[in-house]
């Protein structure tokens, strides 16, 4: 019975395993050079007063942002009013997370029942919030800046009500993706206490 041969010469044999050593070495040195990715998250704050909300509940409508802002790149302006990446990302995206931090800041202001959608209970909320903003990023002068529009439309009581914002948080660090994300936090609960004050009374 004949002996079963390799179909390659010698020569190949000896080759081919070397061959495949500098397919190893280059899969080892892109897993050495793979970058971990960094991201920051917006702390919650404590609420600095209570307000009083003429309505029980609310629900709160996911915040809209400008197409830059709305990714999990974290922003800046330059001084040429180019708006670039920074580079590190926000933990979580940043319309999910500014609508979860409004919902909670509002709820801890007022006191009242506060959540964002879907509403999550079964009596139907006593107003809606949309909060919806054409800025959002850390501005070439220093700051944090958040803009836009905030509407409340009551459920039965009361009549619909529209306003403007503008806030402006300075940073402590310009550049730093940790004091914008700090920023960013106190900007929201700014905003939220604005809403409180000149839409749920």
């Amino acid at each position: 019975m004949p002996r079963n041969r390799s179909v390659f010469p010698p020569t190949m044999k000896t080759l081919a395993p070397l061959a495949l050593v500098p397919l190893a070495l280059a899969t080892l040195a892109l897993g050495g050079c793979a970058s971990k990715e960094v991201r920051f998250a917006s702390l919650a704050l404590a609420p600095s007063q209570h307000i009083a909300s003429h309505y029980a509940s609310a629900v709160v409508a996911a915040v809209t942002l400008p197409s830059y802002a709305d990714s999990q790149d974290i922003y800046e302006q330059k001084a040429d009013g180019s708006i670039v990446a920074l580079g590190p990302l926000w933990a979580d995206d940043p319309s999910r997370a500014m609508t979860l931090q409004l919902s909670r800041d509002l709820s801890a202001v007022t006191g009242a029942k506060i959540a964002p959608e879907p509403w999550p209970f079964r009596a139907e909320p006593d107003a809606r919030i949309d909060v919806r903003m054409d800025e959002m990023l850390a501005t070439a002068t220093g700051g944090f800046r958040i803009a836009g529009q905030y509407f409340v439309a009551p459920e039965n009581d009361g009549g619909d009500r529209a306003r403007s914002f503008s806030i402006s948080v300075p940073l402590s660090d310009p550049g730093s993706a940790a004091a914008i994300a700090a920023a960013r936090a106190a900007a929201v609960s700014r905003l939220a206490e604005q809403i409180v004050r000149k839409g749920l009374r």
